[in-house]
């Protein structure tokens, strides 16, 4: 039994901003713990290993989610240092300063733009430099890799015609726009949390960094969150912690945790034969998760990423490309290009959003996250940017080593399906224009037969994608029904606080690795009494 300040489950982005932060006073005592191992394997550094790293149970850990009747899939999750950006798509999207002004109505004071826009600003090294909306000199260091193929050219063209303004910064407005992805992503390596936040403050004497351990369970005494139970290779461990326990294991793991804790809605716990000590519907309730439509095109001649990297050889010559330049296709992150479009045109701002890349993907195999087909392809992926379905998380035992059961709920409103049809019906209509058309000579999924919007629909859920970016499993609010208060601590009990994408009531307009990161630097403020 070990003692310290803070106990803080989950190594990932929220886990090492904080670790970051809070042993920047050397009198504070710091334990991090990560199930995973260190992330010493060096396709982390290559961007377009992620596949691989996703694929892999050291390095992944592999959730069942049922996603309709008789219909499965599995959700990937970081399992090493770094968590899921570590073997993330690299993307860094903010989000709109109107999705953090929302939830500062819900009821959440201090998330609003104008608080968040200084933390991101401080956070970044944008390629671009400094402007009101972005930072140059942080710790997380990004890129824009232009120009990276005449086939991105294209389909960026085409967008132009549409309509959709060029833009070199993604963030820099929220009007329908295209152009190539911010990412992650400096001198063709990756950029993980832990590259930017952890492995810089390694050396502290105060931070100690505990790998390989699960997170069996909180521990409580009065009503106070007093430490942390945990599994290390076989052996059971107390670690206590004198001022607060900090859960930032992700939207999957840490409801999971409160849960077998003894936090959660009072039948699953007794369905699971864990004792209640708190009963609290909402912990794993309102589930919200991005469902990525594909569209995929054969193109008239050979070009694009699929020659370079869907067979033996051409991956070795990509890989040797690699190692001699940092460059070449394994050099970007999984899509090249990004727009946000608008599904309907008397929208005030966009509703959807799209990645591209000049590849296609085979038809998926069991626990494999991508391979590519042969032939010369293109791929399209479209998303519903704010989805408002909810689905749920459940514990199906007392040990969080025993995968919960996950409902995604997709396209389960109104709103939802509206939107994933309208925004697959622009895609085909970007497909369909300017110079990219010319290059096209079949629709090779879902196909040309899909027309209705049943269909459509169908289509998204049979041959779609997990987002992977779960929130509101813990959401904060201002009511008692609320998991977490808007400073993120978890209601009934003290001494915890939930800090990673859980707590967000609702998806900001983009993808969740910025907006995690931001709310951690957040949340380190209003532990440390730093907050405006």
């Amino acid at each position: 039994m070990d003692e310290y300040d803070y106990v803080i489950v989950g190594a990932g982005a929220a886990g090492c901003v904080l670790a970051n932060r809070l042993t920047a006073d050397p009198g504070t005592r710091v334990l991090l713990i990560e199930a995973g191992g260190w992330d010493r394997s060096p396709f982390v550094r290559i961007p377009k290993a992620f596949s691989r790293l996703m694929d892999g149970r050291r390095t992944a850990w592999h959730y069942p989610a049922t996603i309709g009747p008789g219909q499965r899939e599995t959700w990937q999750r970081g399992r090493l240092i770094g968590g899921s950006t570590s073997i993330n798509g690299m993307i860094w999207n903010r989000g709109g300063g109107p999705d953090y002004d929302a939830l500062e109505r819900l009821g959440n004071p201090g998330w609003g733009w104008s608080t968040m826009r200084p933390i991101f600003r401080r956070l970044e090294d944008h390629p671009l430099g400094a402007a009101p909306h972005r930072g140059a000199g942080g710790p997380l260091r990004l890129s824009i890799a232009t120009g990276t193929d005449e086939l991105c050219e294209e389909m960026i063209e085409s967008g132009v015609e549409l309509g959709w303004r060029r833009v070199d910064d993604l963030d820099a407005d929220d009007g329908e726009r295209i152009g190539y992805a911010t990412a992650t992503i400096r001198d063709g390596r990756r950029v993980s949390a832990a590259d930017a936040f952890l492995h810089p403050v390694r050396s502290r004497p105060n931070l100690t960094v505990a790998v390989d351990t699960v997170a069996l369970r909180v521990l409580f005494r009065d009503g106070r969150a007093v430490g942390v139970r945990a599994a290390h290779r076989g052996r059971e461990v107390d670690h206590l912690a004198a001022a607060e326990v900090i859960l930032a294991a992700g939207a999957l793991a840490t409801p999971q945790l409160l849960q077998v804790s003894g936090i959660g809605p009072a039948d699953v716990l007794r369905s699971a034969g864990v004792p209640v000590l708190l009963d609290r519907p909402r912990v794993g309730a309102g589930l919200r998760e991005h469902r990525s439509i594909p569209v995929q095109y054969r193109l008239v001649e050979p070009g694009g990423y699929n020659g370079q990297l869907g067979n033996p050889l051409g991956q070795a010559r990509a890989a040797l490309r690699y190692l001699l330049t940092r460059g070449g296709p394994l050099a970007l992150p999984v899509l090249d290009v990004a727009a946000q479009l608008k599904s309907r045109a008397d929208l005030d701002r966009p509703d959807a959003h799209l990645l591209m890349a000049p590849f296609s993907a085979a038809p998926p195999r069991p626990g494999r996250a991508l391979e590519l087909e042969r032939e010369p392809g293109l791929m399209c992926l479209g998303t519903v940017t704010r989805p408002d379905s909810e689905g749920s998380l459940a514990i199906t035992g007392p040990d969080p080593r025993t995968p919960p059961a996950i409902v995604a709920n997709y396209f389960a409103t109104p709103h939802d399906r509206r939107v994933a049809v309208d925004a697959f019906r622009r895609m085909r209509e970007l497909f369909a224009t300017g110079p990219i058309a010319k290059r096209i000579t079949v629709e090779t999924l879902p196909g040309p037969a899909i027309r209705t919007d049943e269909e459509i629909v169908e289509a998204a859920r049979v041959h779609g994608y997990c987002g992977y970016h779960a929130i509101a499993t813990c959401a904060m609010g201002p009511d008692e029904e609320h998991v977490v208060d808007p400073r993120l601590r978890v209601r009934g009990v003290t001494g915890l606080r939930v800090v990673d994408a859980s707590v967000l009531p609702a998806m900001v307009s983009g993808w969740t690795s910025a907006p995690v990161t931001a709310l951690a630097w957040r949340a380190a403020d209003l532990i440390l009494g730093t907050a405006a």
